[in-house]
């Protein structure tokens, strides 16, 4: 029984796919754009992360004062 031939080529991923189409259809500045744009909802996204856990904290720090005071 002989064992399957192995493949020399990586599959491709979605990703990479996904980037190839966008490289036959936009031009290079427009690619520039999209990425840029996609940073910065990544980036605010974070920042929104980062003002909900702040406001948990301010919250619980409120609550443990104000019952401190009791």
């Amino acid at each position: 029984m002989q064992a399957a031939p192995v493949r020399a080529t990586a599959i491709p991923s979605l990703t990479d796919a996904l980037r190839a189409v966008e490289s036959v259809l936009l031009s290079g500045g427009q690619r520039t754009a999209r990425r840029n744009a996609w940073t910065s909802v990544l980036e605010d996204r974070r920042r929104a992360k980062d003002r909900v856990e702040a406001q948990l904290v301010l919250e619980q720090s409120f609550e443990q004062s104000f019952l401190a005071q009791r």
